[in-house]
């Protein structure tokens, strides 16, 4: 089982952070990101946009999903 927290997003060599495309530039959102080989390989990543090198959490691909339909 992958680890569900990651302590620095900084962890996470090469990975391209996104941040949503209704963030309106305050850095006042979240940045998602698909970590590749290691420990969180197939999972999404998900950091403060305030604090990038800080803790990370991780999904499932199932739970992302079910986290972005309950927000419709």
């Amino acid at each position: 089982m992958s680890a569900p927290h990651i302590p620095s997003s900084t962890c996470l060599d090469g990975v391209r952070w996104l941040r949503s495309s209704r963030s309106t530039g305050m850095n006042n959102c979240v940045e998602t990101a698909r970590p590749g080989p290691g420990p969180w390989a197939g999972r999404v990543a998900v950091r403060d946009s305030k604090k990038v090198t800080g803790p990370a959490l991780t999904f499932s691909p199932e739970a992302w999903k079910e986290f972005l339909k309950g927000l419709n």
